[in-house]
């Protein structure tokens, strides 16, 4: 498994956390929004996807639920026992698994989510597009939520405070609109808003 392995489960329960990270920055995290049904930028995104669907990092399963009640075959994978346990009550299918080892359908996917800021995973958001572009069939698309243009790439570490409570140190990244195209080897990137959140469309190339 990876690094990050149950360390946003305080946010999954809805507590008062927030993110840390190594250039001094602190960032509420927005447990309720990922624990309530899909707000208007995630219906956009789902709206495109036909699946099957690979969902990154899918936490409790707000996405991955909403397509499998809408007859979209997907497939949440996360490395916390608690965000498959609640993906698995939305009757979606879930697996706990590291995005970076083996996983089903390698190469076949149609579309792949890393949405709330799950570019960030691993820490390495270069090596972490070209995991999901092998993922992705030829064609294949690759919705990411991204930072507000400006914000460049940063690498790091992070952790995650609750109540005063520090967690375990993880490696941890942000990219931001204008800056994902470079990093996205083998794509071709657009990038737009969709109510105050900002999401890269990456396909595959052939």
């Amino acid at each position: 498994m990876p690094e990050v392995s149950g360390e946003f489960d305080a946010a999954l329960r809805g507590g008062t956390t927030t993110l840390e990270t190594s250039d001094g920055s602190a960032r509420p995290l927005p447990g309720h929004r990922w624990i309530s049904e899909p707000d208007t930028a995630d219906r956009h995104v789902l709206a495109a996807c036909r699946g099957p669907v690979l969902d990154i990092g899918c936490g409790p399963g707000r996405l991955a639920g909403a397509l499998t009640g809408t007859g979209v075959m997907c497939l949440g994978i996360d490395s916390s026992p608690l965000a498959v346990e609640m993906t698995l009550a939305r009757g979606a299918m879930a697996l706990r698994r590291d995005v970076f080892g083996p996983l089903p359908g390698d190469g076949s996917w149609c579309e792949a989510l890393l949405v709330d800021g799950n570019i960030g995973i691993g820490g390495d958001p270069t090596a972490l597009l070209a995991r999901v572009r092998r993922l992705l069939r030829p064609g294949g698309v690759a919705w990411v939520e991204v930072e507000p243009p400006g914000a460049g790439v940063w690498r790091g570490t992070g952790r995650v405070v609750d109540a005063g409570r520090r967690g375990r140190t993880f490696r941890w990244a942000r990219v931001g609109a204008d800056a994902i195209a470079a990093l996205a080897t083998g794509f071709s990137a657009r990038v737009g808003e969709v109510d105050r959140r900002w999401f890269a469309v990456l396909t595959a190339r052939p």
